[in-house]
């Protein structure tokens, strides 16, 4: 879930004059704990099911949900991520 709101709310690559301006992980912003609410994991043991892959679905919905809370609370829609104020960097977040 971590990694999904990363990509709807922090990362981003910034270019400039053809040049990746936040090539390494001192500038490119990922979420840190302090970024992520606190959430409940449950684990289901299922034997006919392969575990494999199981922790990527999850991913899929969480920029929508983030997207459909914005608008919510502000009647505006978001349509790119990362889904930032316009003028603000995802490394100034």
């Amino acid at each position: 879930m971590v990694m999904g709101l990363g990509g709807a709310l922090f990362e981003a690559i910034e270019f400039a004059d053809g040049k990746i301006l936040n090539a390494n992980f001192r500038d490119y912003r990922l979420p840190r704990f302090v970024d992520a609410p606190r959430f409940e994991t449950a684990l289901v043991d299922r034997k006919d099911l392969p575990s494999a892959g199981a922790g990527e679905t999850p991913i899929v919905v969480i920029a929508p949900a983030v997207g459909n809370a914005i608008f919510h609370a502000t009647g505006i829609r978001l349509r790119s991520m990362p889904m930032i104020p316009k003028g603000l960097k995802a490394k100034d977040k």
